[in-house]
């Protein structure tokens, strides 16, 4: 359990809907279904229509600031089958990155391993109280890209099992290179929270509008203003 799974869903019944990549850059092939992640029938490019309402408004925002700068869509709708097999996959990546072998594991070891993929990725939960955030079509894993067209350094890749994947990593930091990585993720971060969104307070890129974690972080700020989920799983 996660502390935002307190958050009551109310579902509202708005539709996933495509989200507009003509408007945006985009990976391609998406990176998830080039590893083989099962999506099925499902895109990854589907969002809930208000979700896609205001990504469109960030990018409006970022595009005062930077006319030639997009928003790079990098993962959206997640489908929890695809939800399980990332977490699988990550679990797999961080044991090959230590030259280690599932059936070698210690119990300690094991445990470390799952703690540092589950800082990064929900539970692939098919109870309805608790589902990870992407399942929901509320939830969106951006980066920028500049006048260029070359991806914006933040620091570190998105999915990194690490805490440079935290926001703030490089705030304090006095080299001028890490400060220009916290400068993009805030130029990032302005953008998406001035069109509605919350940022994950654990991933630099993760932003979602409607979704519990969503309500829990408004909550957190605004104590007398209590927001519920609008958004529930969808698949």
């Amino acid at each position: 359990m996660r502390p935002y799974h307190q958050i009551p869903i109310l579902e509202c019944g708005e539709l996933l809907v495509p989200i507009p990549l003509e408007l945006f850059a985009v990976e391609s092939p998406h990176p998830y279904e080039k590893l083989g992640a099962p999506y099925g029938e499902h895109s990854p490019y589907y969002l809930r229509q208000s979700v896609v309402d205001n990504l469109i408004q960030a990018q409006n925002y970022l595009q005062q600031l930077h006319s030639r700068w997009y928003i790079q869509i990098f993962d959206a709708y997640r489908p929890v089958p695809v939800q399980q097999f990332m977490v699988d996959y990550s679990f797999a990546q961080a044991l090959q990155q230590q030259k280690l072998t599932e059936a070698e594991l210690s119990p300690n070891q094991r445990q470390e391993i799952w703690e540092a993929v589950y800082e990064i990725w929900a539970v692939p939960s098919l109870d309805e109280k608790t589902p990870p955030p992407h399942s929901t079509g509320a939830a969106v894993d951006v980066t920028l890209v500049d006048d260029t067209g070359e991806i914006v350094n933040m620091g570190s890749p998105i999915d990194e099992l690490s805490e440079r994947s935290h926001p703030d990593y490089y705030a304090n930091s006095d080299q001028p290179e890490a400060q220009q990585y916290h400068a993009h993720r805030l130029l990032l971060c302005d953008v998406m929270l001035k069109a509605g969104f919350q940022r994950n307070p654990r991933e630099w890129w993760h932003f979602s509008y409607g979704d519990q974690m969503w309500a829990w972080l408004h909550n957190q700020a605004h104590p007398a203003n209590f927001f519920t989920a609008r958004y529930g799983r969808l698949a």
